[in-house]
């Protein structure tokens, strides 16, 4: 079969391996649709040792079972299903507890990160890993399995501070970012700002839902706050899917006293917190902030009901599994609006 593979740090191949085996509580899926994520690139980038090789990456998955492993049940041949790609050791108080995205024991495992993942013609997983689609599309079911499930986690955490009359400023309306205002405008009656570099990402984001939208630049503070209200007033929940330092500076700038600063992004930029006398703090106080990751399982049955019920809809840009190398540049490139999907 064919399969994209990791096959040395800064490289990836179109390459032909054999069709793998499902073992023992194992399903071969084959592969409809495969999201693009950015978590890929870091993939790509990093250093020899961090991520096996050859490893066929690819974690936002969707597709039919093909053939059951031994002692599979509750599943049968032609089932369309959309992969959990987390796997935890299972064991720990995070995993019993179903916070597999917090496992003690294996801080970042799971299907096209420690092990091949969908893109391929074929993929094997855990069957637990498996949740049905109930009708809806691969093509829109496969981003909702990150692009989808990992702001809905980032927005569950503050889901208390998300009241009726509060302001939500999500900044970066890329992949996770456009499905962020979707997900606030279908379960929140807070007012949606939205902040972008691109005009692009910002008429999508007004698509998507948002109320407002904001230039990202050095007036962009300013702009909020006329929407929010002068400090210690603010935006009760700020959700930044970029978090280099110039996005993280906005943040915390227009995030309220007792407001909720949400780092999804991984940009690599940092984020001061302390507690001073000495004039204002860098961060409201009373301020929480939060790096979240991934989502557990139960959310993402939660993300696959707003999309079967029309509520949840990725903007996707689809490419054929051969032009897999290209998808991921345009990605790098920052040209992909939404998000981009291979389709073996």
């Amino acid at each position: 079969m064919r399969a994209i593979q990791l096959t040395a740090p800064g490289t990836l191949e179109l390459v032909d391996v054999p069709t793998p085996k499902p073992g023992p509580g194992e399903i071969l899926l084959a592969t409809a649709a495969v999201g693009a994520c950015h978590s890929d690139l870091h993939i790509l980038d990093a250093p020899a040792g961090v991520f096996p090789t050859p490893m066929t990456i690819g974690h936002e998955i969707a597709g039919r079972v093909a053939q059951l492993g031994p002692g599979v049940t509750g599943w049968a041949e032609g089932d369309t299903a959309a992969v959990y790609g987390i796997i935890g050791c299972g064991r720990c108080r995070a995993c019993l507890r179903g916070l597999e995205n917090q496992c003690r024991t294996v801080p970042v495992g799971g299907v096209g990160i420690s092990r091949d993942g969908g893109l391929a013609d074929h993929v094997v997983v855990p069957a637990d890993r498996l949740l049905p689609l109930g009708g809806l599309d691969p093509v829109q079911a496969a981003p909702l399995t990150d692009a989808g499930l990992t702001p809905y986690h980032a927005i569950s955490l503050s889901r208390d501070a998300l009241r009726p009359g509060t302001h939500a400023v999500v900044i970066g309306v890329g992949g996770l970012g456009h499905m962020a205002v979707q997900i606030l405008a279908v379960t929140t009656a807070v007012t949606i700002i939205a902040v972008d570099t691109s005009d692009a990402a910002l008429r999508l984001a007004k698509r998507m839902g948002a109320h407002h939208t904001v230039q990202a630049g050095p007036a962009a503070v300013d702009q909020i706050r006329e929407l929010t209200g002068p400090a210690p007033d603010g935006a009760d929940v700020v959700l930044d899917f970029v978090c280099v330092d110039a996005t993280l500076d906005t943040a915390r700038q227009v995030v309220s006293t007792g407001g909720h600063l949400t780092m999804v992004g991984l940009g690599g930029g940092t984020l001061r917190i302390a507690a001073t006398v000495e004039g204002p703090p860098p961060v409201p106080m009373e301020t929480t902030a939060v790096i979240p990751f991934w989502g557990t399982r139960a959310e993402l049955t939660e993300v696959i009901a707003l999309g079967r019920q029309g509520l949840l809809r990725a903007e996707v840009q689809t490419f054929p599994l051969t032009e897999a190398v290209q998808a991921y540049q345009q990605l790098r490139d920052g040209k992909i609006h939404g998000r981009a999907v291979l389709v073996p």
